[in-house]
């Protein structure tokens, strides 16, 4: 017999069979959720495998292996111990008594195991209250995965999707924009096949064989990520489009740490707001600080501004997005001015059309003509799954 409390042949040496661990852990991340507490798959799992590992027999001992598995926020701690506590408390049933019906309850005979307080007594594995909390209460405990939630959606077009479903693609968007183009740096560092013979290095490797140099140790360039700024259009023509395209930005500042803009008759920077940890917060106050949304369009202003202001050099060497439709107040030569300069500054610039994806479509406003002899590519953004494929656009486009 181990000294776990468990036998070897997988037998509660109380007399009850092993615990359903999986159960166990399904029911309490179920219950968790349920009360505000953020638990994911990964950290389930972890549950499961650190109760096989650790295999506790007393109620301390669960309780930690659940904190250190289940709670990764030091917020969400209060509600942790409030949920252990009401499962785990001292009216739940033991080991024994949930597994092996010959075992009276407490309350019933002098014989009864201890409970689940004392650190030496039984531990509560699978508890009325916890699997009732499970079937009744929570539902649904293990939550769906992401692409069976998310692919009827993605070719759904903006206006037609509800807050929710922009949310959880959202989330699914900022994990597709993590591999970004990168660029060479004038830092170089040791590596494989490098072009260049590192001779500090090499001469400290040759102490090793008698001062010859039988190893040459090579360096190259450091890759650095492309600097990314973003521009995105909150006129009246782009409500429908405007939440969407403020969870790109939002996915592109946490993955590429880019600066991002909106604007519409005047500019304002939202990187600190999108920045937030929780993405519905961010959202909220990136659309307080635009006080001049679903208003009128200056898009030459606007990028005359940014290029004049110290956030201006950002620019320099960087990947620009412009998210609009292309309608504007601003004369379409002074645009195509402002364009220019944009242009000679940046290194890529990329014009993001809700429109462009239809069947047909062909730039006729003024504006965007004029635009576009300045812009490397125009790319269609009318659904979250075009969204998906900029990265991949653009980092072709930078490679060439």
């Amino acid at each position: 017999m181990s000294d776990t409390g468990m036998s070897d042949t997988g037998v509660d040496d109380t007399g009850g069979s092993r615990p359903d661990r999986a159960a166990l852990a399904v029911a309490l991340t179920g219950r968790l959720r349920a009360r505000g507490v953020t638990v994911g798959l990964t950290a389930a799992q972890d549950f499961v495998r650190a109760l096989d590992a650790v295999r506790p027999v007393s109620r301390s001992a669960l309780y930690w292996t659940a904190r250190v598995t289940l709670v990764r926020d030091h917020a969400e701690l209060p509600l942790f111990e409030e949920v252990f506590g009401a499962l785990f408390g001292p009216q739940t049933l033991s080991v024994a008594e949930r597994r092996n019906p010959n075992v009276p309850p407490p309350g019933r005979s002098s014989g009864a195991t201890a409970g689940p307080g004392a650190d030496g007594g039984s531990l509560p594995w699978m508890t009325p209250a916890l699997v009732e909390a499970a079937d009744d209460e929570v539902g649904v405990t293990v939550p769906e995965r992401l692409p069976s939630a998310v692919a009827g959606a993605l070719d759904t077009p903006f206006e037609q999707l509800d807050s929710d479903e922009a949310e959880l693609l959202g989330a699914w968007l900022e994990r597709a924009v993590r591999q970004w183009p990168v660029r060479r740096s004038r830092r170089f560092a040791v590596r494989p096949g490098g072009p260049r013979v590192a001779i500090r290095e090499t001469a400290a490797r040759a102490r090793r064989t008698g001062w010859e140099p039988v190893r040459l140790v090579r360096t190259g360039p450091v890759k650095r990520p492309r600097r990314v700024v973003m521009l995105c259009d909150v006129s009246r023509s782009m409500q429908a489009q405007a939440q969407a395209y403020l969870h790109l930005m939002r996915a592109l500042a946490l993955g590429t740490r880019a600066e991002a803009f909106a604007f519409a008759t005047s500019l304002t920077r939202l990187t600190p707001a999108l920045t937030h940890r929780s993405a519905r917060v961010a959202l909220d106050e990136a659309t307080e600080r635009v006080t001049d949304r679903f208003g009128g369009t200056r898009i030459a202003h606007c990028l005359a501004a940014l290029l004049a202001s110290h956030h201006g050099g950002t620019l320099r060497g960087a990947v620009v997005f412009i998210a609009s439709d292309g309608w504007d107040g601003d004369p379409p030569e002074r645009l195509a001015a402002t364009m220019a300069r944009l242009r000679r500054r940046a290194h890529l610039v990329v014009w993001l059309n809700p429109r462009a994806g239809v069947p047909g479509f062909e730039p006729r406003t003024t504006t965007l003509a004029a635009a576009l002899p300045y812009v490397d590519l125009l790319l269609p953004a009318g659904t979250f799954g075009e969204l998906l494929k900029v990265p991949g656009q653009v980092g072709l486009s930078s490679t060439r």
